[in-house]
């Protein structure tokens, strides 16, 4: 019954795609059981992301995420058609409150409500266009949170499984913790080493040259540049390295402590293990959702 009573409007829909009506924007791309995903909304949809992603990257990385998000976007854009259909079958209405904090929100990344709308007019958007995509955003939350997140359930049997099985992953490797100080002379550098060679107290040594220390504890493990762990990994305990040149500076490092290799125990694991079995079964559950919506549902897609 549900494919007799979409098909006519669906028919209907595809009808006008060529007619003199339709702008290039107007271009229907995709029909989502009775509703149209036009090429307006593929474009809106990235400005929007845009806007979203603007206050954590720069420009090139911005325009660089963006690009690797027009890879799978319809399919996204179709999923959330579903979902969003599913939120208005289960009569679920959003938080106008949290669609006013997340404008809110957006608009302290700029000095005048004016730099705002700006903002948004650059990427041919306005005001009421974020609502409603923040308010989308909203359903779909909610609407995942009762249809799939609150059938993820991971028991401690589970957890200890994981453990035993993945034993090596919770083994921290032997670490080494070491003092350094850095100046831009090679003369001040082997004064350094000389005054630590005959003095236990590495802040007392570094201030006498107007210096400020600093600790890092490391691995074997390539966390190091290669000059550093060479010299770091071959010292013997409080030993005190000969000047290392990195770049314009010179760096000198006192090993102070040695720390021996462990396994972490499973009460200590737990939490970690916890988010990764949760993250696989939210996964494993939203796509058997999605699939099965999509395949009790109309699709048609125009590329």
């Amino acid at each position: 019954m549900r494919a007799l009573l979409i098909a006519p409007c669906i028919a209907l829909v595809f009808s006008l795609i060529n007619t003199p009506c339709f702008g290039a924007q107007d271009k229907i791309i995709a029909v989502v059981n009775n509703d149209i995903i036009t090429q307006k909304d593929y474009d809106d949809f990235l400005n929007f992301m845009r806007v979203q992603l603007s206050r954590e990257y720069d420009e090139g990385e911005l325009e660089e995420k963006i690009a690797s998000m027009k890879t799978d976007l319809l399919d996204r854009l179709i999923e959330d058609r579903l979902i969003l259909q599913e939120a208005m079958r289960s009569k679920i209405q959003p938080d106008e409150s949290k669609v006013k904090a997340r404008i809110l929100d957006l608009k302290k990344q700029y000095e005048t409500d004016g730099e705002f709308h700006q903002a948004l007019a650059r990427q041919g958007l306005v005001q009421a266009d974020l609502e409603k995509r923040i308010r989308d955003q909203l359903l779909m939350f909610t609407v995942v949170d009762a249809k799939v997140r609150s059938k993820v359930i991971v028991t401690p049997a589970e957890i200890t499984a994981y453990y035993q099985e993945h034993s090596q992953d919770f083994r921290t490797p032997l670490k080494r913790r070491v003092s350094y100080v850095l100046c831009d002379s090679k003369r001040v550098a082997e004064e350094i080493q000389s005054a630590l060679n005959s003095n236990e107290d590495f802040a007392a040594v570094a201030a006498s040259f107007n210096l400020t220390p600093g600790t890092i504890s490391a691995a074997k493990d390539m966390s190091l540049k290669k000059e550093i762990e060479d010299v770091v990994f071959k010292l013997k305990l409080k030993e005190v390295s000969s000047p290392v040149v990195i770049g314009d500076a010179y760096y000198i490092f006192r090993l102070e402590e040695i720390i021996p290799a462990e396994m972490q125990n499973l009460a200590q694991a737990q939490e970690y293990i916890r988010g990764i079995l949760y993250e696989a079964k939210l996964k494993q559950i939203m796509d058997s959702w999605i699939e099965e919506m999509r395949s009790r549902s109309y699709i048609k897609i125009s590329r």
